[in-house]
């Protein structure tokens, strides 16, 4: 008696020490806590998404006590603090039952209030670790409890505790326990699972059989023994839940994904923007779109189901800002890859670099939109063998303009294109509109022009929204917070809008695509599809005004789909999207777009009846009237010797004076360029008809460049081949070779 004496004159002394004090508030605990997941928000402030970023703890959103169940409170106060509503933080009866059930080796319930349990949540030394508290750290304990409360109200107490304290492994608070082990939020917990609950505070780590033996007990204590039937096969359920979504060991740096909440609207978004750092991002998202696109995606591959296709993604972006309003990363419940990402995963282009090849030569002036192109069988040499391109439904259509052969997509014609450009040239260009290709120009190839390389479905759109904006480039935008990326100047505005009205002209696409399909629209928009080889990729990019949208469709697999174009794969979702984005759009008239400066317009007509007389844009300075087919066109004029790849070898056994290497092109009236220099040629008729230009050119070791061009600088081919062996050396003062 005489300790218990000592002890609470202890108690009563230190009871106004002055390191109560420091004893945080409710509202500074509450505005404290963390929860362990990220919130992504929409652009207005919409949950889009909630996911995992805290592998240490698994914390949900701070609830209120009025939303958590009666039966929880109830259960929690006939367990552990009968008299919370009576003591002012201290049960002075339970500690004394407690000092004499010691005294007399029984066991007893134990003298901590629901109060003192909240200050050792609250302060750091008074934490309960791998051994009992000590008799400093329960005087302590019992201190820090009758200041809170005098400083807090009881419902305060309650809701903080419930929000604080730990149960199984890495679970903390109640929200997180509802979820993981029963699915549902905290307010609809039943007196069973409450039970459960509370009897897991008491023993973290106990059996089944003891955690349902001890619900059972709270159960009996609060008069509802009837529930105590089948107890231990519904905590067993319980658990099962438990070691399935939570478990006691984390990963670190992992994150999950929260769906027992129901937003889950952009998972692959919010991966790249949620981290440790921020826990509440407001994306550049818009909800409703991100929720219609996916929605669109699921309707038209479950469409597509027996054509061997299950996986897509979808990308929105705005043309001024560069924010990025929607991002599907793939089809969800349909895929067997539902977490890879099909908005940055890597694919073959296909025909979708096709656009910025022909702007690209139109700014190099080496075309017109007008200009005739041949779409005829072509057979290149190159370093990995003879390329021999084809055109998707392997038909010729042989004379088009470059309107019709860009807005048709023939493969020819583009090749032919790459020929003139060359590929390392396209390349660079291809680099700077943000592709970030893995290989050099001279890897790819010709095939360059059909696409061959990887891109992700986000570069790609960013690079059609450069085209929107007429050639500026900048970088897309993924946070409301974030500043506007610079803006750089990588495409001729004039090219650009050349390009875009070709990718817009329906009458020029009816070649292949017919004048009625899905990628006509409402309102003015210029769009372009591509597949890859063996139908492996499928994919559908274009812009209006104010928005870009790319859309991919295809399987995370690689595997290749059955028949399915661009335009019956991607399409029907591109056009679903864009309607959606100009639902409220009233048109007022024809819609006329500006012609911008460097740009004019002309009738024009074609000779022999190539292609009807059209209205045609050119860039100035570049106008014609009359497109006329002579004989040397570029059908008939090109390099007939050397082959493009061509490799030569120097003859060791042969004096360098009398070696020669013959250069020989078809046509009259031409130039031929080699590394930048003219060469003197010599006209050979070969009949009466024909004619061919020749010149014998000593073989210096190293790569060159021979080109043809027209007397006004058209180029018309070109070719690169190499030369090995002995290098050349000239005695400089006999001049002797």
């Amino acid at each position: 008696m005489l300790r218990r004496f000592f002890y609470l004159i202890g108690v009563l002394l230190l009871l106004y020490s002055s390191n109560a004090g420091a004893v945080l508030s409710y509202q500074e605990v509450k505005a404290r806590y963390v929860s362990s997941d990220a919130v992504l928000l929409d652009r207005h402030g919409a949950i889009l998404q909630q996911m995992r970023v805290d592998a240490r703890e698994r914390k949900l959103a701070w609830v209120s006590l009025e939303d958590i169940s009666p039966a929880l409170r109830s259960a929690l106060i006939a367990s552990e603090d009968k008299r919370f509503y009576q003591h002012s933080g201290v049960d002075w009866n339970a500690v004394a039952a407690s000092a004499w059930g010691n005294l007399w080796n029984t066991k007893t319930r134990g003298a901590s209030t629901i109060t003192m349990q909240l200050a050792g949540l609250l302060e750091e030394d008074l934490r309960r670790r791998s051994s009992a508290r000590s008799a400093s750290q329960k005087i302590s304990q019992a201190i820090v409890a009758q200041w809170l409360e005098r400083q807090w109200r009881k419902d305060q107490i309650l809701e903080a505790y419930l929000n604080l304290v730990p149960f199984r492994g890495e679970i903390v608070g109640t929200h997180a326990l509802a979820r993981v082990m029963f699915g549902k939020h905290p307010s609809g917990m039943d007196q069973i699972e409450a039970a459960i609950a509370v009897a897991l505070i008491r023993g973290p780590n106990a059996s089944v059989s003891k955690v349902s033996e001890r619900a059972c007990h709270i159960l009996r204590e609060q008069k509802q023994a009837e529930f105590c039937s089948n107890l231990e096969g519904q905590t067993a359920l319980a658990f099962s839940h438990l070691s399935s979504k939570s478990g006691a060991t984390v990963a670190t740096n992992t994150i999950y994904t929260t769906t027992q909440n129901g937003f889950n609207l952009a998972p692959h978004f919010a991966r790249r923007v949620l981290t440790t750092d921020g826990r509440r991002v407001t994306s550049t998202l818009d909800a409703r779109l991100q929720a219609y696109a996916k929605d669109s995606l699921v309707r038209q591959l479950s469409a597509l189901v027996d054509r061997n296709v299950e996986d897509g993604a979808i990308v929105v972006l705005d043309n001024a800002s560069g924010d990025i309003l929607a991002w599907v990363g793939s089809s969800g419940s349909l895929s067997d890859a539902a977490h890879v990402d099909g908005v940055v995963a890597l694919r073959q282009a296909g025909s979708t670099l096709k656009p910025f090849l022909y702007e690209q030569a139109l700014e190099m002036r080496l075309i017109t939109a007008a200009s005739v192109i041949d779409d005829t069988p072509v057979n290149l040499t190159t370093s990995n063998g003879l390329y021999i391109p084809q055109n998707y439904d392997k038909h010729f259509k042989g004379l088009v303009s470059v309107r019709t052969a860009l807005a048709s997509s023939l493969n020819i014609p583009a090749v032919r294109m790459l020929i003139s450009v060359q590929p390392e040239v396209f390349f660079r260009r291809l680099q700077a509109l943000g592709f970030q290709l893995r290989e050099s120009g001279d890897y790819y190839g010709y095939s360059l022009a059909l696409g061959s390389a990887d891109v992700s479905l986000l570069s790609l759109t960013n690079a059609y929204r450069s085209l929107a904006n007429q050639g500026n480039f900048s970088l897309p935008r993924y946070r409301n917070t974030d500043l506007y990326p610079p803006s750089v100047k990588v495409m001729d505005t004039a090219a650009s809008y050349i390009v875009s009205d070709i990718l817009s002209d329906r009458a020029a696409r009816a070649m292949t695509f017919g004048l009625e399909n899905a990628l006509a629209t409402r309102v003015w928009s210029a769009v372009k599809t591509g597949t890859s080889k063996d139908m492996r990729d499928n994919w559908c990019i274009g812009f209006s005004e104010r928005y870009t949208v790319g859309v991919w469709v295809g399987n995370a697999s690689g595997a290749p789909m059955w028949d399915v174009s661009g335009v019956t794969g991607a399409a029907p979702v591109w056009q679903e999207i864009m309607h959606y984005l100009h639902k409220d759009f009233r048109p007022k008239g024809a819609e006329k777009r500006r012609l911008p400066e460097g740009v004019e317009q002309r009738l024009i007509s074609f000779s022999e009846g190539i292609e009807a007389p059209r209205n045609e844009l050119f860039l100035k300075g570049t106008a014609q009237d009359k497109i006329v087919r002579a004989r040397s066109d570029q059908i008939q004029t090109k390099i007939i010797y050397p082959k493009s790849g061509m490799i030569v070898a120097v003859d060791p056994d042969i004096p360098p004076e009398r070696q020669r290497m013959r250069f020989i092109s078809a046509g009259e009236g031409q130039l031929l360029v080699l590394d930048g220099r003219h060469l003197k040629t010599i006209s050979v008729a070969t009949s009466q008809q024909d004619k061919t230009l020749r010149y014998d050119w000593f073989p210096v070791p190293g790569k060159h460049v021979l080109s043809l061009l027209t007397p006004q600088g058209l180029l018309l081919d070109q070719v690169s081949f190499e030369v090995r062996g002995a290098t050349l050396v000239v005695n400089k003062k006999t001049g002797q070779r």
